[in-house]
């Protein structure tokens, strides 16, 4: 941990940063609602997709990549496979395992939504500089 005092320029910024982060989140939530799906849902297919190097996630996987409790997440998969946006599959090598994927419908959604949040970040992302992080501030 830094002993750096932080100056008005650090505190300036950390505030500029924490107001982009909520104004790209509210913008989320409301695109999000905007096109069918709930956040958490948006946020789940992201994760889902995103997963490296595959089409899947176990609900273990998605539980941390979500940074949510295991039954919780169990309960937005369902409620994400009522609305045919995911599927859930037998694990391939162990069948013990349940892997989700998007179906067709998912990915659209997910692909509408990914374009619009990537357009979002493009046009705030100055507004993501953090204090003492490359702007030469030891």
């Amino acid at each position: 941990m830094s002993t750096r005092k932080m100056s008005k320029v650090d505190f300036e910024t950390l505030a500029r940063f924490r107001y982009q982060l909520r104004r790209f989140l509210r913008f989320s939530e409301e695109v999000t609602r905007l096109n069918g799906v709930t956040p958490l849902q948006y946020q789940l297919m992201l994760q889902i997709k995103g997963f490296p190097g595959r089409e899947w996630a176990t609900v273990a996987e998605l539980a941390e990549r979500l940074q949510a409790k295991h039954h919780g997440v169990v309960a937005l998969i369902s409620r994400c496979e009522e609305a045919g946006l995911v599927r859930r599959n037998v694990g391939r090598d162990d069948q013990r395992r349940v892997e989700i994927q998007l179906t067709q419908a998912g990915e659209r959604r997910l692909n509408q939504l990914a374009r619009l949040h990537r357009d979002e970040l493009l046009s705030v992302k100055d507004g993501f500089a953090l204090p003492g992080v490359g702007d030469g501030t030891p």
